[in-house]
């Protein structure tokens, strides 16, 4: 990966929404758009929003489940690596 493909991912995940977005994730392996929004008290809106973003860097695959779209971890040394160090702080 090169250090301008690494900034690009790192300023997607960087915000606070996302961050705490991808803790959630990271601590239940697949969620939906609404069970996150519930959690965190957000619109589903701004929620799917954030995780659109994720999911278009590849920090995120996405699953339709019926009327329900879910989210979950690739299998990626860099999204387990960012894992590794977002939930120490959280």
């Amino acid at each position: 990966m090169h250090l301008n493909e690494l900034a690009k991912l790192m300023r997607t995940a960087g915000d606070e929404s996302r961050l705490k977005i991808l803790c959630i994730i990271f601590n239940k392996k697949k969620v939906c758009v609404s069970d996150i929004a519930k959690e965190l008290d957000m619109s589903v809106a701004i929620v799917s929003h954030h995780l659109q973003a994720l999911s278009r860097e590849g920090l995120l695959l996405s699953a339709r489940e019926g009327k329900r779209v879910c989210y979950e971890l690739p299998k990626d040394k860099f999204v387990m690596d960012l894992k590794n160090f977002i939930c120490k702080y959280k």
